[in-house]
């Protein structure tokens, strides 16, 4: 006659995260014959017979502190990562801001840069002189400008960008301009103190504060303010991307020379102004091009992110800025010997810069100037009629 054994049918408790459980208790569960009726979890007294076949296995069960809070489970998750932020500047447009595009031929390409220039300083003078109805319609007009001149797969990603750059601008100054209000104590007693009436309100409907949403608020104020900088943001960008995607860098350097010319007569250094211009135009568009490729190497490496620690993860970002910058250097390099080899030696005036040779056309001049001026006019009744 056999001794009763007991015996103990432990379970195993884990925890996903290791720091949440420092010291987590394994227990094993004997699996029997299936006819044995055994309770989980208990102590049992069987006796024992060699014949009783039984298999050992760890079941692992997960801590009721482990699991998440509701808001926890609730926030999006994987937003910016590394992967997501590299594979976006790799799939970036392959025309940057400074690009020219020399086809399709456009009526753009046909005018003077000179004009363009002018239009460039009308349209950042305009924003902060108009009324509010001018400005949405000069960001309108940009818009459908550029849609028309620039190729889809250019405007669409530009304009989407500049876009909403500005409409996050208008938001933040808007509601932030007058939110705080301004604690200001009167002087004078108020008119009820000195036997006074109280002044009577305004009967033709004005109204100071526009929108009211908790402690933001929207005020004439902030709408003024954020329509001037959302509107000057976005003018900016896309008449400098008209601009620069339908100009060589050679006509706005010539365009440039051509008004900096009584300049020269003073003391300015114009022909190193030219210079520096020229070579800026032809630089930044290898800056774009180094960013975008590097980004497309490391993302073309498939890495790991989720292996890798925090510290792993900014190691990469620098080697990223590095080769950037190494790469930039080298090509500094390149032009600095190029243009030694092509006889400059320090001096910008005797050193010949041959500007580009492209005519404009007389039609085009006459209409963009003639738009020009009726913008400049509608702007200046606008200021007077609506204001």
């Amino acid at each position: 006659m056999y001794n009763p054994l007991p015996q103990i049918h432990p379970t195993a408790n884990f925890t996903p995260h290791s720091l949440s459980s420092h010291n987590p208790h394994i227990f094993f569960i004997h699996q029997f014959h299936q006819n044995l009726k055994i309770p989980k979890y208990s102590y049992s007294s069987l006796p024992y017979n060699r014949k009783t076949l039984f298999k050992t296995r760890i079941k692992c069960t997960e801590n009721s502190d482990s699991n998440p809070a509701k808001w926890e489970r609730l926030l999006p998750k994987n937003i910016i990562s590394a992967d997501k932020i590299l594979r976006s500047i790799a799939g970036a447009t392959s025309s940057p801001i400074c690009q020219f595009i020399s086809s399709p031929t456009t009526f753009l390409h046909t005018v003077d840069p000179r004009i363009k220039l002018a239009w460039l300083l009308v349209l950042v003078v305009l924003p902060a002189r108009s009324h509010i109805y001018m400005r949405f319609g000069l960001i309108t007009f940009l818009a459908l400008l550029s849609v028309w001149i620039q190729p889809r797969q250019v405007w669409v990603d530009q304009l989407g960008r500049v876009a909403l750059l500005s409409g996050i601008l208008f938001l933040m100054l808007g509601l932030g301009a007058d939110s705080m209000p301004m604690v200001v104590q009167s002087r004078t007693p108020p008119p009820s103190m000195m036997g006074l009436s109280a002044i009577p309100s305004s009967f033709a409907g004005y109204s100071y504060l526009l929108f009211k949403l908790g402690p933001l608020q929207l005020t004439r104020k902030g709408l003024s303010v954020a329509s001037t900088s959302a509107c000057l943001t976005f003018t900016i960008f896309q008449s400098a991307s008209l601009c620069l995607s339908t100009t060589t860098p050679e006509q706005l350097a010539f365009g440039l020379e051509w008004f900096m010319k009584p300049l020269a007569y003073v003391g300015v250094p114009v022909a190193e102004v030219i210079l520096t211009l020229l070579l800026s135009l032809r630089f930044i568009n290898l800056v774009f091009d180094e960013v975008r490729i590097v980004a497309l190497g490391i993302v073309s490496r498939r890495i790991n992110w989720q292996q890798l620690a925090t510290m792993e993860t900014v190691e990469v970002f620098f080697t990223y800025i590095r080769r950037i910058f190494k790469n930039i250097f080298n090509h500094a390099e390149q032009i600095t010997q190029a243009m030694n080899v092509r006889g400059f030696r320090g001096d910008s005036k005797l050193h010949k810069i041959y500007f580009s040779s492209t005519s404009s056309a007389a039609v085009a001049n006459v209409i963009s100037i003639m738009t020009l001026v009726g913008l400049i006019s509608a702007a200046v009744l606008s200021e007077y009629m609506l204001s």
